[in-house]
């Protein structure tokens, strides 16, 4: 099918190229969109600088597509490619011991797909998921954190075949004095969220990182989904 998909940057980029970029985003190295204009425009902004929408439509019928937010996947399927790509402060033999059996168990061969469309981990998103490898929240709050703030799914291309596709359309400005505040204020609300959230009272049934790994329980749980 034929997707018209938005990229946020302070730089106007008519043509991606393949292999450029920052390897440790939260799917390694590809050019990263969305569906979404609006966040696009949120993340094209800082405090002091406005940015460009890019748009680009792609047709993605003979690629091969990770959408990591199909039922097939859970939530440490993600957690584990954000294991291999991002930074974490892993202070305590639990988080160290966490992040080795995610990712022992909890793989995916995600740099085989040509595209990957999930979740967007940005600074909150991230502080939620090192609280559950720290056995702070259980797996339920993890789930129910990554759905605060709406920040809606990324469209990572990861393949040359992926950038070969891609035709660019137009480009709009994005201004900081609209788009910025916008950009904070979700990310103030998810936070709040998260805050409001009653992470201290056990619910019965709650699973936490350290059952998981005692208990050895697998991708195909039922009790992960």
């Amino acid at each position: 099918m034929e997707r018209i998909i938005y990229h946020g940057s302070s730089n106007l980029i008519k043509h991606p190229v393949y292999g450029k970029g920052k390897p440790y985003n939260d799917y390694g190295l590809g050019f990263y969109c969305t569906e979404n204009p609006d966040l696009a425009k949120e993340w094209a902004v800082n405090e002091s600088q406005d940015g460009y929408l890019n748009s680009y439509k792609i047709d993605d019928t003979d690629l091969s597509i990770l959408k990591l937010t199909d039922k097939e996947f859970g939530i440490l399927h993600w957690l584990n490619i954000l294991l291999q790509n991002r930074q974490f402060d892993m202070p305590s033999p639990l988080a160290r011991e966490a992040k080795k059996y995610i990712n022992e168990n909890f793989s995916i061969a995600y740099e085989e797909y040509d595209v990957i469309i999930g979740y967007r981990a940005d600074d909150s998103y991230f502080s939620f998921a090192q609280d559950f490898l720290n056995g702070t929240i259980s797996f339920r709050q993890l789930n129910h954190a990554m759905r605060l703030g709406n920040l809606g799914e990324q469209f990572v291309l990861k393949s040359k075949k992926a950038f070969d596709k891609l035709v660019f359309c137009e480009y709009e400005k994005a201004d900081k004095n609209l788009w910025y505040p916008r950009k904070e204020l979700r990310d103030r609300t998810a936070r709040q969220e998260y805050y409001n959230m009653d992470k201290n009272q056990y619910q019965r049934g709650d699973i936490y990182i350290v059952s998981i790994i005692d208990q050895e329980m697998k991708s195909d749980d039922k009790r992960l989904r």
